[in-house]
């Protein structure tokens, strides 16, 4: 073994190491951030540690390394840029952004290297054959990645909505097609066919947008979460390709995380990963009609912020249960401050966090932490259900699906089966909404017209900045 493979090799497992405690640590909220820089790092070794070799055993020439220099100098300030400015809302459709990104990587990847071929010794027929493969297996699951991520992202954005020929089952006849047209191209590859990989990009890149299309707003975190799955196969068939050991391994571990979470999301949902790809998924697009108008609601109970105020100065323990209305208002900063007054007045505040709270798997996290708020307090769904029935308050803010009681009690509920958050056990609920529109189930919520709930309607960021007002008024946060 050379000095330069013992430097490489050496770079290589330094950064499956760091990748493997960053993966780890992203499953805490507390070490989320330094375990995304861990991991951050790793991928900067990875590919420092493939340049090495590339320039020194393979006599990759300083002007290719210099283009890829500017390529991954662009590259790093876009993805530093975009970082920075997305607000919260908009995570999920960044999300699959990058996931498409890393599809189109590998993608690209393994078109050049099936078009520019690198010569290759006699008797090396088992590494061409390795190759080949991994070169189709990367076209195949990074161009499904790659389009499927962008409508998605088009989707979440509101950019565009479900066609309504998606909704027959017209779409399965067009999906089966485009997978016949894919497998036959894939044959076609392996033999080194040029036009069949041409072929194989079309087929695989409409395939992706004909799965991904019709599937409703409910269930696109799962397909987020499948979406990044695929783009870590696809990756680690770009490893085969380029022979890195660290992206062969990297890969591995986003593809098995992201089917783990896949799993995590359909079971938060109560839903099946077949019914979401292929059985037409809850949609925004068509809510269930009769649900949603305002006249089905017939015993509400609508209070102010002065009446919710003096309900919190009497409480010993508060729930706060966050969703997406809490990120649309940006209002986490103003709920934080609330909070603070709360625990100043020696009341016992968590959060109870729903595995499908937001628009994917840790939204209410990172938005709860974007705002200080301690990570002890975050208590997950199974945790806090059987705290519900010794809680005096429960602030329901911008949650909607994650709170209804048909999903335990009324069997003919499409929600029905799914776990859902326990508040109407608390004593007082307090729902924070701009009026009574659905969720994304297009589906009426029981919990708003029992007897301890009441309403209080407006824009989540102004009602928490008048709650805060009243309470300061009325003292709370002084007491002790």
């Amino acid at each position: 073994m050379t000095s330069t493979q013992i430097i490489k090799y050496s770079i290589d497992l330094i950064a499956v190491l760091l990748l493997a405690l960053g993966i780890k640590g992203l499953s805490k909220v507390k070490s989320a951030r330094g375990a995304n820089r861990l991991a951050a790092i790793a991928m900067g070794l990875s590919a420092l540690g493939l340049l090495v070799d590339s320039y020194i055993s393979q006599g990759v020439s300083t002007s290719a390394l210099i283009w890829i220099a500017i390529g991954t100098t662009a590259g790093g300030l876009l993805g530093l840029i975009t970082a920075q400015r997305v607000p919260m809302t908009a995570m999920p459709e960044t999300v699959a952004l990058f996931n498409g990104c890393g599809g189109m990587s590998s993608l690209l990847v393994a078109i050049g290297v099936a078009l520019f071929p690198v010569a290759k010794s006699q008797g090396d027929y088992i590494n061409s054959s390795i190759e080949t493969i991994s070169i189709t297996v990367s076209v195949f699951v990074g161009a499904i990645t790659f389009t499927g991520s962008m409508i998605a992202m088009a989707k979440l954005q509101g950019w565009l909505s479900t066609p309504s020929w998606t909704k027959s089952k017209i779409r399965h006849a067009i999906n089966i097609g485009l997978a016949c047209i894919s497998l036959i191209a894939i044959f076609g590859t392996l033999q080194g066919s040029e036009n069949a990989l041409w072929l194989l990009i079309f087929g695989s890149s409409l395939l992706g947008v004909g799965v991904t299309m019709p599937i409703g707003g409910a269930d696109m975190p799962v397909v987020i979460s499948l979406l990044n799955s695929y783009s870590g196969v696809a990756a680690a068939a770009a490893g085969f390709v380029v022979g890195s050991q660290l992206l062969i391994v990297a890969g591995a571990m986003v593809g098995a995380a992201g089917l783990i979470l896949t799993k995590v999301m359909c079971n938060g949902m109560n839903r099946s990963l077949i019914s979401v790809l292929f059985g037409g998924a809850l949609s925004t697009d068509s809510p269930n009609t009769g649900s949603t108008s305002e006249g089905e609601y017939t015993n509400i109970t609508a209070c102010s912020t002065e009446e919710c105020a003096l309900t919190l100065e009497a409480a010993e323990r508060v729930v706060i249960v966050p969703g997406y209305g809490l990120a649309v208002a940006q209002a986490q900063h103003t709920l934080r401050e609330v909070t603070r007054v709360l625990e100043a007045s020696g009341i016992d505040v968590t959060y109870a966090i729903h595995p499908v709270a937001g628009r994917m798997p840790g939204h209410m996290n990172v938005l709860l932490a974007e705002a200080d708020v301690p990570y002890e307090q975050l208590i997950e769904m199974d945790v806090i259900n059987p705290e519900f029935p010794a809680t005096d308050v429960v602030l329901v803010l911008g949650a909607n699906d994650v709170v209804n009681p048909q999903a335990k009690h009324d069997q003919t509920s499409p929600l029905y089966g799914m776990p859902v958050l326990d508040v109407q056990e608390a004593r007082t609920v307090f729902v924070i909404k701009r009026g009574m529109s659905a969720g994304y189930s297009g589906i009426k919520n029981d919990l708003f017209e029992l007897s301890n709930t009441s309403m209080v309607f407006g824009d989540a960021k102004k009602v928490l900045g008048d709650l805060l007002v009243e309470l300061k008024e009325l003292g709370v946060g002084k007491k002790h």
